[in-house]
């Protein structure tokens, strides 16, 4: 971290959230919002360490996605596959 012990950042007011928790929500800009926010150095700690945490949600979330699409899609072939049989 780059600030001092001792040291602390400003506090985020609530409109600063509201703010940001908007702009994240919007397709492709909330993406390229976050990954600006959690990798510049001249954003405060507390939203940098959100936006990171957002993007390793995000990241999890689309891993788990791709995941259950190949279950699913090898349920669907495997089903498909009894009904040829009979």
């Amino acid at each position: 971290m780059n600030t001092l012990e001792g040291e602390t950042a400003p506090v985020l007011s609530l409109k600063d959230w509201v703010i940001s928790l908007i702009i994240s929500v919007i397709p492709l800009i909330g993406i390229v919002m976050l990954l600006i926010w959690a990798f510049s150095d001249n954003i405060n700690p507390n939203k940098k360490n959100w936006a990171r945490g957002m993007l390793i949600l995000y990241v999890i979330g689309i891993a788990l996605y791709f995941v259950f699409i190949v279950l699913f899609m090898g349920a669907m072939m495997s089903g498909a596959g009894g009904f040829e049989s009979m």
